[in-house]
């Protein structure tokens, strides 16, 4: 009988181990959450992919050095009923976006808004301002992804 529940004491334990990294992965530590800062700059790069997706974009300081800025945000399937789309920003497109920046200071940050060119907003709080597919299927298009 002893031997039984510290087999499943053994159990539980192993399985808390295991479930706490997949559960820290999706941590905001890393964020100063609440605080907002508005960069604008050039985009160098829209990294799609899995598990998320990455823009890289080039800030003109006002002491004219150029920062380059990281803002990670959520992976394809969450994000294109939002209105993102692997074509969504093209190397120089000049972009306003606004970050939850890391607490370290170093320039990366979670991406919660975006204006395009274009004047159009892309919005990751909670969808905000996300419109519905035009054909109402709710599913997400082929055209969007990375071609294996």
């Amino acid at each position: 009988m002893r031997s039984r529940h510290f087999m499943r004491f053994a159990v539980a334990v192993c399985l808390l181990v295991v479930s706490v990294p997949v559960f820290a992965h999706h941590g905001g530590a890393a964020f100063d959450v609440g605080k907002k800062i508005t960069k604008k700059g050039a985009v160098v790069e829209w990294f799609w992919a899995n598990p998320h997706c990455f823009l890289r974009f080039d800030v003109k300081e006002d002491n004219g050095q150029v920062v380059r800025w990281v803002v990670e945000t959520q992976a394809p399937p969450n994000i294109v009923p939002i209105g993102f789309s692997k074509q969504a920003f093209k190397p120089g497109d000049e972009v306003t976006v606004t970050l939850e920046p890391v607490k370290n200071g170093r320039p990366l940050g979670r991406l919660l808004q975006v204006v395009l060119p274009d004047g159009k907003t892309l919005d990751t709080v909670a969808g905000r301002n996300a419109e519905p597919y035009p054909d109402g299927a709710g599913a997400s298009k082929s055209e969007n992804y990375p071609k294996q």
